[in-house]
């Protein structure tokens, strides 16, 4: 019998992150026949100058949903609020819970060092909820518990915002994912986030939403030897696998420098 593919999650702070950092390398899984779950922690409640928290949650709710199902995936929100995404005993619980629910095999989650918090804080509950999901005794005490992971999943890193760090400086990646043949889908999710694109032209003055997205990822390509491609690191500490179990999975589309 041949082995089933992974179940793959991705979680990442707000809506629209995941469709700019990873949705091309999760197209190319799914099409492999991996089950996806896409997580927020936020429904983006702070998105916006003209709707009230939650009028803006609801209205991203529904767009990062409409987007997940032109994947095929199923989408999650941890109802963070945006802002306030803070490591503490809570917060490590409801994230570990999330994980032990979607049961994954891969997750892929935030740079350890990105422009904002937010990003910063999910990826170091992401990497906690990972190692604490396999043990019996970590409690999340919640109404309805679900069983313990069989072993943490492997974990990757995508791409900060850009491929930069805060002091600008460029990312080194592991690997790089072609995602040439899914660059149209992966505009198309992006896209269903309309109420994103308004916000980021009223707060940031950035009107170039999908082309910023593009660049980004033609930058990534020219590096990899690729039309469009996507930037990951795979965390490989104590306790986690080692293997990079994507390549066992879409390894034609992985690249090197």
């Amino acid at each position: 019998m041949p082995p089933q593919p992974p179940r793959v999650c991705a979680l990442m702070a707000h809506p629209d992150d995941i469709e700019f950092i990873c949705a091309g390398t999760l197209i190319a899984l799914g099409q492999a026949g991996c089950p996806i779950t896409m997580i927020t922690m936020t429904a983006g409640d702070c998105g916006s100058r003209e709707h009230d928290q939650q009028a803006i949650a609801a209205i991203r709710r529904a767009e990062a949903a409409r987007s997940a199902r032109l994947l095929g995936a199923e989408y999650v929100c941890l109802e963070f609020e945006d802002l306030r995404i803070f490591r503490d005993n809570d917060s490590a619980q409801r994230v570990t819970e999330a994980l032990r629910r979607a049961r994954p095999d891969v997750l892929i989650t935030h740079s350890p060092v990105d422009y904002m918090g937010d990003h910063e804080e999910t990826s170091r509950m992401a990497r906690d909820a990972c190692f604490f999901a396999p043990i019996p005794n970590y409690r999340t005490f919640a109404a309805d518990v679900a069983p313990i992971l069989d072993a943490a999943p492997a974990l990757y890193f995508g791409d900060p915002i850009q491929g930069r760090d805060y002091f600008h400086n460029l990312i080194e990646p592991q690997f790089y994912v072609d995602i040439a043949d899914a660059m149209e889908k992966k505009v198309e999710m992006l896209c269903c986030h309309a109420s994103q694109r308004d916000w980021l032209r009223a707060q940031h003055g950035v009107d170039e939403y999908v082309e910023m997205l593009k660049e980004w990822n033609a930058m990534r390509g020219a590096e990899a030897g690729a039309p469009y491609a996507e930037a990951f690191r795979q965390y490989l500490g104590h306790g986690f696998p080692q293997e990079n179990v994507l390549a066992r999975w879409i390894g034609e589309r992985i690249r090197t420098k």
